[in-house]
């Protein structure tokens, strides 16, 4: 299927008329490999030069290609479209950004946005949370594939394939895992027990009191005249258990100067490390920070950045000193199962 749709694209590009022969958009669909009734409706925001080739596989119809500032109006007027794709956003107006995206959701469409790592604060911040979008940060082909994926289950349900070549097996593959994933972490934080497996400590004060009712107790203790030296305060214990979680982080990074980086990827514990210890050290953290924590692509960062946010565990706070930015921060429900996940270690 794939060397179809490429020997199709490649006569396009050489026949007369064709969009490789000066015409200013590629055409509404590419070989006429997908029936226009199957297909997502796709404008493509930037040059003609940019819009990737494999995108036909993921059952898209490339309805238009235009210039940011033309976009807008655009997309109010047609009401057929689906996904809205910005190539190379971190170039477009913060204006013009912001009346594409609200175009977008007055029309509900989804967002596809590739941009730069450097950029990356900036237009998470500039991009409204109510829509649902997908970043793309030196995003390959496959990645590509997978956010028109995510793009059109939003709005379809269901993704009929109409290829099976190794890439989509992989697109499947990640599909499930992250679904999968994200079951798991909606049950941790609905938890209030901890991490599954993990120890059960002592019960709370009041629990135990209530095994002794009627019997002769000690008079309650009032600790609060002891030494000030024999009192442990809380910042202390935070910058000590801060300092643990950076030295399992630094040991995870270890490995991969003796392994390959990928055996061992496991962004989403990575990215709840990382947030635990920028909360113990009082400290924000960027999203694109937040990237680098996780040792893999960035793409694949921002994929569990949103599934972890969507799973009640991340939360988005405003950065109150620059409005072009915002923070990750952890959940209080992920908080307090870290913090026990650690006094079980420590025991």
């Amino acid at each position: 299927m794939m060397g179809q749709v490429m020997q199709t694209l490649d006569t396009l590009a050489t026949a007369p008329g064709g969009f490789g022969a000066g015409r200013a958009d590629p055409p509404a669909t590419i070989g006429g490999a997908i029936p226009d009734g199957g297909a997502s409706p796709l404008l493509f925001v930037g040059s003609a030069a940019d819009w990737p080739d494999t995108a036909s596989l993921a059952e898209v119809r490339l309805v238009r290609t235009l210039p940011p500032l033309r976009a807008a109006d655009y997309i109010r007027k047609t009401a057929t479209l689906d996904i809205i794709w910005l190539a190379a956003a971190e170039t477009i107006e913060g204006e013009t950004l912001g009346d594409i995206c609200a175009a977008a959701g007055e029309r509900g469409c989804s967002l596809i946005c590739e941009t730069t790592l450097v950029a990356l604060d900036r237009l998470v911040a500039a991009i409204p949370a109510a829509l649902d979008v997908q970043f793309l940060v030196d995003a390959d082909p496959t990645d590509r594939l997978v956010a028109l994926a995510a793009a059109r289950r939003t709005r379809h349900g269901i993704l009929h394939d109409i290829a099976r070549d190794d890439a989509m097996e992989r697109i499947d593959r990640l599909q499930e895992e992250v679904a999968r994933i994200s079951r798991l972490l909606g049950d941790l934080a609905g938890q209030r027990g901890g991490l599954p497996g993990t120890p059960i400590g002592f019960a709370s004060r009041a629990e135990e009191l209530t095994d002794y009712v009627g019997q002769v107790r000690a008079p309650a203790r009032d600790f609060a005249a002891m030494p000030r030296s024999f009192i442990p305060e809380e910042r202390t214990l935070d910058r000590q258990r801060a300092k643990a979680v950076r030295r399992m982080l630094r040991q995870r990074r270890m490995r991969e100067q003796y392994f390959p980086a990928d055996l061992f990827a496991d962004p989403a514990w990575d990215m709840l490390l990382d947030l635990y210890a920028a909360r113990l050290e009082r400290q924000p953290v960027s999203v694109s920070s937040l990237c680098i924590a996780a040792a893999v692509p960035a793409t694949t960062a921002l994929r569990w950045i949103k599934t972890m946010t969507d799973a009640g565990l991340f939360l988005r706070e405003d950065d109150p000193h620059d409005g072009r930015r915002i923070f990750i921060a952890l959940a209080e429900g992920a908080s307090d199962a870290l913090g026990r996940y650690f006094e079980a270690l420590e025991e």
